[in-house]
This record gives C-alpha cells, structure tokens and sequence, in this order.
C-alpha cells in the first residue's frame, strides 16, 4: 500500500480567530472580519481541531513540530536570532537572561547553544518520500547547519533561512533585496518575481506547486512543507484584496492584516485545485496550522491593544490562551470524517508522531525523546480522547520591552479543563477553568487552593526534571523559585 503523501500549511503568527471558520462554539465578529473560503472549504472536507496548542512565539513551535520535543524539553524557548551566537531576548533592568539554546535546531551534535536531534524530514526522506520546503524555516541561527532546510533532511528548499520574517511582501522592493541596503530578512531565490507585481505569499505558491509536479508526475510521495511568511509583521497589504477591507470601515494596518489572510487563503486553495487536478488529492493528507497565536499588540495591529483574539485573551508571546491556542484543520481522505470537530486538546508536539503515523513509518529511531503523542486514534475515530494529558509552557524570558497580559517571564500547565498560569517574576498564580472560563477571565486560585498547590507542584516538577533554564535575580545571581515556591 502506498504511503499517503503529506503537506504541511504553516502560517506564521495566524491567530485563532483570524479566519472565517469558527473555531469557537459560534461565528464571532472576527470570523465575519475575515474571508477564507479556502479554509472554509477544507474544514467542510476534513476535520478542525478546536483545543490545539502551540508555544508563544515562533522558533519553539517549529522546533518541537519537527522533533515532538516539548519547549521544555529542547530549551529553545525563544525565537533564535538570524546570527549565531546572539541571544534574543530583551534585557530586564531585574532578572538576567537565562540560558538557552539560542542557536536552535542542529542535526548534529557538537553544534554549541543548539538541540540536537532527528528532524522529520530525515525520517521521511530515507523513507522514501521527496522532501520540499518553501517559505519561512527559522529553525536555527546562520552559521548552524539548522538554518538550511536541505541539511534537516530537505530535498528542496526555496526562500528558508535563518530568518523569521520578511524585509518586504512587495515585488517592487525584491521582497528587500535592494543593493543599496543589504539585509538579513531580504527573501532569497525569487529573483524571477523581482519588479512583477507579484506578491511574496503568490510567488512563494508558485514556486511550491512547480515543485511538487517532480513527485506528482514520477508518482512518488511527497512531504511538501509549505511555511509562508504570513502574516507576520511588516503588515503590508496586498493590493488586489485591500479595497474590500477599507470598504468594511477597518483602519488601514486592520485592512492591510485582513489582506494578508486573505492572500495565504488563496494559496491554500490553489494548493487544493493543484491536488484536485493532479488527482492525487485522495491519497493526500494536509495539515493547517500556525505556529504561535495571533499578534495583539498596537501597534503594529490596529484596535486596542490585546483584543485581536476576543474571545482568547492577549496574544502572541503569552501564555494566555490567545498566545498559545492554534487554528488547526486535518484533512486525511478516508479516515477523517468531513466536515467534523475534535475538542481534544493536543500541542504542536504530537505532530512529529502523528506524520509518522499516518506514513506508517514504525522503525524511525530518533535520537530524542518524543513527548508528543500520536493523535491518529483521534482522527480515525478509535478513540474519543487520550487520557489524561498535561500540557507545559515555559516561556522565562523578556520577549518585548514591556509587560503585557502574560507575557514575559511567565509558564503554565494545563491538565484536563483546569490551566494555571505562573508569573515567574512575581510568584503569582492563576487558576482557570477552561471549560468554563475560555476567556480566562475569573481567576479561582482563591477557590481551589488546592488544585493550585497540585498543577504548581507538576509543573514545577517538570521544569526540575527537564533542567529547564529559570531567570536569575540581578542583584543576587540566585535563580527565581520554581512555581511551588522551592
């Protein structure tokens, strides 16, 4: 029996509410905002997962998709810079950065500041499968072999760096290839498209397609990793979708936000016709996803600061549910049922099993532990949930230069319906129950002393046995408490 082929549609920074397909028990005004009919279409033919997780920010969640290592367990817990050997977090006139591994995901060992690990390209690759990845990679820092897809185990690679976001989405400024200013973040190997009128999010469509008519045609599967650099910032906006948005009263960053979904949702159904008309859709499986929650912060989105993801609270770089919950959608012709809804709770870290799963690869013997698990009894309908699972964040470090709900310094862990969140920098704990309280708006820590005590007392057992870094006190050297006070 054939392996099936595998896409994975990664979007960057792509909140759970920015999109016209409800994740939450009813259509919200931010699902009207929105138009993507192509995720429409997906959701009706696969199955949309409305409890999944991811890390905070970007390079964590990447890490773990490929590896199934939970962030507490590599200790890439922040976004690794595009030049090795920089730490990026901001500096605290209280608590020292901690230390991480900052240069990210390496194949090989010996890599100073890196994880080193199996990636699941690798496995798929010796399994047979031609590998591409087009886009964002952001897996590890230059001058590491992690920042090249093609030594994670990528046949094909196309516009992945070191990089996390792009200098332009504009043809007309070479996606910031300008001679006079050289940078970083300019997206590399479009040179074609330059001066097109073509916006990155289509060229980088274009280029994925044409790569995949190789497999397509010799009838070998494919592992297409199609990572746009959407929706992160700049937020400018493509111009052939702009003029609806600004007609529905939305400021111009909004309007230039919604445009920027709104190209990613086109690409996604072109990728649909592409397997439709190439017939090779039934045997195809995709899986959408973003890799942290949406931004909220103002600037640069517009509105007021942290609502961007109402119901969720906060955003990108927190702990809070509008950091950390995914916009998830699996499509596996034959197995998935049409058009249904999984409310289990499942992290970015189960991926790297599931792919595995699904491809029927049971010899892969990687060299890390996978905390992952396996969500294909989920989706073929075997089993209802998984038992009882506990989910960890650790995010001990200064992501931007002011506090914001969550934000900075702070992990939590969520076991069944209950979620508590941990100011790492004040010792405060917050209990909710999320079943309840998706808003995570009544605090109960008062009510359920004792569930506070039991999630502190896991967690913090956790970070020990992981040797997850904590912050130190400036003027001491001594590290902070772990969240049960010790």
């Amino acid at each position: 029996m054939r392996r099936p082929n595998i896409v994975v549609f990664l979007v960057d920074d792509m909140g759970w509410q920015d999109c016209s397909v409800p994740f939450d028990r009813q259509r919200t005004l931010l699902n009207q905002r929105f138009r993507t009919p192509a995720m429409e279409r997906l959701a009706a033919s696969g199955v949309k997962m409305t409890s999944a997780y991811t890390s905070p920010v970007c390079t964590p969640s990447r890490v773990s998709m490929i590896t199934g290592m939970n962030v507490t367990r590599h200790h890439v817990v922040n976004w690794t810079s595009p030049f090795r050997d920089q730490n990026t977090d901001n500096p605290d006139r209280e608590l020292q950065s901690v230390v991480w591994n900052h240069n990210g995901l390496s194949p090989v060992a010996g890599i100073p500041s890196t994880i080193h690990a199996t990636p699941l390209p690798w496995i798929l690759s010796q399994a047979g499968y031609y590998t591409i990845h087009v886009g964002k990679a952001h897996w590890g820092s230059s001058g590491t072999p992690g920042s090249n897809p093609l030594a994670l185990g990528f046949q094909v690679n196309i516009a992945g760096k070191s990089t996390g976001h792009p200098q332009s989405y504009l043809s007309e400024e070479n996606y910031g290839n300008v001679p006079q200013k050289p940078t970083i973040n300019a997206v590399s190997d479009l040179q074609e498209y330059h001066g097109t009128g073509i916006f990155l999010t289509e060229a980088l469509t274009r280029e994925a397609l044409r790569a995949l008519d190789a497999p397509v045609r010799n009838g070998q599967p494919f592992f297409l990793h199609l990572s746009h650099y959407a929706v992160h910032t700049p937020i400018m906006a493509d111009p052939q979708y702009l003029q609806r948005y600004l007609r529905q009263g939305l400021d111009s960053v909004e309007a230039a936000y919604a445009t920027l979904v709104e190209g990613m949702d086109k690409s996604l159904g072109d990728l649909l016709d592409y397997l439709r008309d190439r017939k090779v859709e039934e045997n195809t499986v995709i899986v959408f996803l973003s890799d942290n929650g949406g931004l909220s912060l103002a600037p640069p989105r517009g509105g007021q600061p942290h609502t961007q993801n109402l119901p969720l609270r906060a955003g990108k770089g927190s702990v809070y549910e509008g950091g950390i919950r995914d916009p998830i959608l699996i499509r596996w012709p034959g197995v998935t049922q049409p058009g249904t809804s999984i409310h289990v709770p499942i992290h970015v870290d189960d991926l790297f099993p599931t792919l595995l799963d699904m491809a029927r690869i049971t010899d892969a013997r990687p060299l890390q532990t996978v905390d992952g698990q396996s969500i294909v009894p989920l989706l073929n309908g075997r089993r209802r949930d998984l038992g009882e699972r506990i989910f960890y964040w650790h995010y001990p470090v200064k992501w931007i230069d002011s506090d914001g709900p969550g934000i900075n310094f702070h992990s939590a862990i969520r076991r069944g319906d209950w979620k508590l969140v941990v100011s790492l920098r004040t010792g405060k704990k917050e209990l909710y129950h999320l079943r309840d309280d998706l808003r995570e708006a009544h605090d109960l820590a008062a009510v359920r002393p004792d569930k506070v005590q039991e999630l502190a007392a896991a967690l913090s057992d956790r970070l020990r046995e992981m040797g997850s870094p904590m912050p130190r006190v400036r003027a001491t050297g001594m590290p902070l408490p772990y969240p049960d006070g010790q």
